[in-house]
């Protein structure tokens, strides 16, 4: 009874760890993991040029962690790229406001504001390596007095999110909302 029960349980790991994967990140490495699903029926088309607005405007749960709207960029991007995109077909703008606002402080400002490291300053960095362009609107920077405090140095600000969002999608872009 006992080996036949250590039986099942090792075929049922078997099959369990078969079907794992291990996070993939083919554009922004160590962010946004996402899995191959070489079974799919429909995959992007690598011959169009994917043009993204992404509306950020949630903030993290706590200030200790990562802001899940980035990592959904990040995700964004490994998944075109994983589907078969070339990177350089694949244009990205994040305009950051409402919530997220903080997300793009400087470290020094984020510490000052709320006691610990930003921890979205590698994901920024690695975000605007892999060509994605960052906005922050200068609306929030105001409202919610982060004015004069710097921000991360991979950050551009713009007069607003709604002018960016408005500007991109007659460009042809395409929205996103996160």
């Amino acid at each position: 009874m006992i080996r036949s029960l250590i039986l099942l349980l090792t075929l049922i790991a078997i099959c369990f760890t078969s079907h794992a994967q291990i996070p993939q990140h083919p554009a922004v490495p160590t962010f946004g993991g996402i899995y191959d699903i070489p079974e799919a029926d429909k995959r992007p088309d690598p011959d169009v040029e994917y043009k993204l607005v992404i509306d950020v405007k949630g903030g993290a749960e706590v200030a200790e962690s990562e802001n899940r709207s980035l990592i959904n960029i990040a995700r964004t991007l490994n998944l075109h790229v994983q589907g078969g995109v070339p990177q350089e077909n694949i244009k990205i703008v994040a305009v950051i406001h409402n919530l997220a606002t903080p997300t793009v402080l400087s470290n020094e400002a984020y510490q000052k504001h709320f006691g610990v490291d930003n921890p979205n300053d590698s994901l920024i960095h690695a975000l605007t390596e892999a060509g994605v362009e960052i906005y922050v609107c200068g609306q929030s920077l105001i409202a919610r007095n982060f004015a004069d405090e710097p921000l991360h140095p991979d950050v551009k600000v713009s007069i607003s999110a709604m002018t960016i969002l408005t500007e991109y999608q007659l460009k042809g872009y395409a929205l996103l909302s996160f």
